[in-house]
């Protein structure tokens, strides 16, 4: 790579291969902004995955600036590129060393990081010098398990710090983390211009279904107790109880592709299910102001993946804590409750992740900071439970009532005035 050592991503060990899936998680950022933007992308070769991903993720209006891994590479990767026709041609440029690049919305490192702690600093502030006002640096390391040294416990400080996203990818060989981190401050407007990212932890099964990773994962453990079983007790049917329910398991989890309304005045549900009640309401939490709230009820037979009714800025997380009643009763309203605060162009916008009788586990997966499209996947509830929308009640009007059946991501809830 044509750059000072400052910016040396790879240790002695050499470079680490990032194949399809990881390349794809690398430029979920560019791939989401739908605005023309100019994007910067450090140490790829003609062969890289990541330039490929990059160039696929490009819209007519964009600029993608290219550093060659290699000192003497440029001349090859702009062959590369002229290859690819005129449309790749005239939106993708190759500079011989970094120091030619200027400054851009998307910053992405091709290679993954495996020095030392200290060469992965300088090779973050290094490129964090090339990120314009609220832009986001993309960059991996190895998914090393138990204790992190190295680049794994210098990204992973960096993320606690600065991140405002971060997934595993599995599906790489070796596994990688890829970290997004931000170092100046978003304005909340601009998550108007997202659409919403791609995530490993969305595995798709065909283009319309998805099915989260909790599910693969469940669907896993559920086959292995199956397989101990037949070999533990070969002359017993019991594991066929494990086998029969890895199916059901795995479909709860289920993360179909939703179409999002193109309205910039709707508000969609944040989850699929059958609306509970709609009402006026003041909750100090969140601020002065009544509010209008939409809470809707998932059964066990639902999507439980929930998704942001607006596009906003995470500005706030928080858990109460609370008991496990029945999500269809009032008393659930004391129930343990993850409460995602965003900052919208048109106020404060709250998402309540209820447990219920059966749902003990809530996952959330966007970090104060976090920029989130709307109709964005951001996280789930485990078997049945309730998830609440708090929007500002002289901002908004509902659309639904008690007793109406919601699709998350699609369906319009309320309508911003």
């Amino acid at each position: 790579m044509t750059q000072s050592p400052a910016v040396r991503t790879t240790g002695r060990s050499g470079p680490v291969r990032i194949g399809e899936r990881a390349a794809r998680t690398l430029v979920s950022e560019l791939a989401r902004i739908n605005d023309s933007k100019a994007a910067l992308l450090v140490g790829v070769g003609p062969e890289s995955a990541v330039l490929a991903a990059a160039i696929e993720a490009l819209l007519p209006g964009d600029r993608l600036t290219v550093v060659p891994t290699e000192p003497l590479g440029a001349a090859a990767l702009r062959e590369h590129v002229t290859a690819q026709g005129q449309w790749v041609a005239d939106r993708v440029g190759v500079v011989d060393s970094l120091a030619e690049a200027e400054t851009a919305g998307v910053v992405i490192a091709g290679e993954v990081f495996t020095g030392t702690t200290e060469e992965t600093r300088s090779g973050i502030e290094g490129l964090a010098k090339y990120l314009s006002d609220g832009a986001v640096l993309s960059v991996a390391t190895l998914a090393t398990p138990g204790r992190t040294t190295g680049a794994a416990a210098e990204l992973a400080r960096q993320d606690a710090l600065y991140g405002v996203g971060a997934d595993l990818v599995l599906r790489n060989n070796p596994p990688v983390r890829v970290y997004r981190l931000r170092f100046t401050p978003a304005s909340p407007a601009t998550a108007d211009r997202l659409t919403p990212t791609h995530r490993p932890s969305s595995v798709p099964l065909t283009r319309g279904m998805h099915i989260d990773s909790n599910g693969v994962a469940a669907a896993g453990i559920a086959l292995g107790l199956a397989a101990l079983t037949r070999v533990t007790r070969p002359s017993s049917k019991l594991w066929l109880l494990p086998a029969l329910a890895a199916v059901p398991v795995a479909a709860f989890f289920r993360d179909p592709e939703r179409d999002v309304p193109e309205d910039p005045n709707a508000v969609v549900a944040s989850a699929d299910g059958r609306v509970l009640s709609v009402q006026r309401l003041h909750d100090e939490r969140f601020g002065d102001g009544e509010w209008l709230r939409v809470a809707v009820f998932l059964s066990v037979l639902d999507v439980h993946v929930n998704r942001a009714p607006v596009a906003g800025k995470v500005v706030d997380y928080f858990v109460a804590d609370g008991g496990f009643v029945n999500a269809m009763k009032p008393d659930a309203e004391h129930n343990v409750a993850a409460y995602t605060v965003l900052d919208t162009a048109r106020g404060t916008v709250v998402v309540a992740q209820r447990t219920g009788l059966i749902a003990r586990r809530i996952v959330q997966r966007a970090p104060i900071g976090a920029l989130l499209a709307k109709g964005e996947r951001f996280g789930l509830i485990r078997f049945g439970s309730r998830t609440d929308v708090y929007l500002p009640a002289d901002a908004a009007d509902p659309l639904v009532g008690p007793g109406d059946k919601v699709v998350g991501g699609s369906t319009v809830i309320a309508r911003w005035r």
